[in-house]
C-alpha cells in the first residue's frame, strides 16, 4: 500500500501548506500539481526523494510540467491541466493519460475539487489548497491496483 498527499494551486499561501506539513512525513509521496510550486521549497528540502512539484500556468516552467508515477500496479498521469483545457472538459486530459498508459489522471488549475471517470480514466482534482473559500487537498491510497481518493477540506 502507498499513500499520497496531492495538492495544487497554493498561489503563495504557504500557511495552508504548513497546516498539513505533519502529514508529509507519514505518507509515501507528496505531489504539488502547480501554481505555487515555490511554496513547496521546504518540503522539497525535507523530503526530496518523495516530493514531486510541477509547474502550472502562473509560474516559470520548472523541471517537470507533467510526469507519470507508477506504484502498486497503478499508472498515474500528473499535470497541472491547463494545457488540456480542463476548465471546459476533461476529455483531452483523459486521452493524454490513456496515451501514456495511465488509468488515473491528477490535475489542478480549476480550483475545484473533483473526482470522476472520463474515457475510462479516473480524473482527480484535489482542489486549491490556497483557496480563500474552500481549500482542500486529496489523500490518495493505492493498493494492489486499487485507487481510493479522498478530498479533504482544509479547516
Amino acid at each position: 500500500m502507498k499513500t499520497l498527499i496531492i495538492l495544487s494551486d497554493s498561489h503563495g499561501r504557504k500557511a495552508a501548506i504548513q497546516k498539513i506539513e505533519p502529514l508529509f512525513a507519514e505518507n509515501d509521496f507528496i505531489i504539488h500539481l502547480g501554481d505555487g510550486a515555490f511554496d513547496m521549497r521546504d518540503c522539497c528540502r525535507a523530503f526530496p526523494e518523495k516530493t514531486f512539484v510541477l509547474s502550472g500556468n502562473c509560474e516559470p516552467v520548472l523541471e517537470k510540467a507533467e510526469f507519470v508515477l507508477e506504484q502498486e500496479g497503478v499508472r498515474i498521469f500528473c499535470s497541472h491541466g491547463h494545457r488540456y483545457g480542463v476548465k471546459g472538459d476533461l476529455t483531452r486530459l483523459a486521452l493524454r493519460a490513456k496515451e501514456r498508459g495511465c488509468t488515473v489522471a491528477l490535475y489542478g488549475h480549476t480550483h475545484r475539487a473533483d473526482i470522476r471517470e472520463v474515457e475510462g480514466v479516473l480524473c482527480i482534482n484535489p482542489g486549491a489548497i490556497g483557496s480563500y473559500t474552500d481549500p482542500s487537498y486529496c489523500y490518495l491510497v493505492l493498493h494492489e491496483g486499487k485507487v481510493t481518493p479522498t478530498i479533504v477540506p482544509l479547516t
